[in-house]
């Protein structure tokens, strides 16, 4: 396993996620130049992050207007009931480690039978988006756990089947050590009986040497006494 795997386990183990609990609390917001009470939640983890899942919150809620200070929804729709009148304020403070989303109505803007039932949902709506938030992030860990424990997989069938063919190996590795074993054996008995076969060999010729030089001579003794008859 290399290092680069090592340390994707030691950082997903690192950064558990641990239990979360959305609160949703409310505090006042100038709006317009007028002091509106708005829904707000603090959530942990990367502003930029939370700042993209929060503006797609927002395009899913109704027309959103991205510039200017607050941003604004115009046509919500609030936990599924659309309304014509009425506009949604919204906003976003980053911190370091967390950031504070915040939405709500100017009730003015509101027609009074609207109003108890839009803050009602409104603060629902915000609990879920964090719930969802948080969530989404954990997904994001299992995701990446599941994408660590995937090159694990991998890595240790990579190592099985690099197993597999070392141990072929080795076995063919031996069988040939076992024959050439046995064909050093039968070399060694083939060199010793041509060594002997090869002083037999010298020696026969040295007989045969003899014999020749012998024979030469008888023959020179019978031309000698061929020659004195007369």
């Amino acid at each position: 396993m290399n290092k680069f795997l090592f340390f994707n386990l030691f950082f997903l183990i690192t950064n558990l996620a641990y239990s979360q609990t959305v609160t949703v609390t409310k505090q006042n917001e100038k709006v317009k130049g007028e002091t509106i009470e708005v829904f707000a939640t603090t959530l942990e983890g990367r502003k930029e992050t939370i700042k993209t899942a929060w503006i797609k919150f927002l395009k899913e809620t109704g027309k959103l207007k991205l510039f200017g200070e607050p941003m604004t929804i115009t046509e919500p729709t609030i936990n599924g009931t659309p309304f014509s009148k009425g506009i949604l304020y919204a906003g976003n403070k980053e911190g370091d480690k967390s950031s504070t989303v915040w939405f709500g109505i100017n009730p003015t803007e509101w027609e009074n039978k609207d109003v108890t039932y839009a803050n009602r949902e409104l603060q629902k709506m915000l609990n879920q988006f964090g719930v969802k938030f948080y969530r989404d992030q954990v997904q994001t860990q299992i995701d990446e756990t599941q994408q660590a424990l995937d090159a694990v997989a991998k890595q240790q069938q990579r190592l099985l089947n690099q197993n597999k063919d070392l141990s072929i190996k080795l076995s063919n590795n031996e069988q040939e050590k076992i024959q050439l074993t046995k064909t050093l054996e039968t070399n060694t008995l083939e060199n010793a009986a041509l060594k002997i076969k090869l002083v037999n060999n010298k020696k026969a010729q040295d007989s045969l040497i003899n014999s020749t030089t012998q024979i030469k001579k008888v023959m020179e003794l019978h031309k000698e006494k061929q020659r004195k008859i007369n």
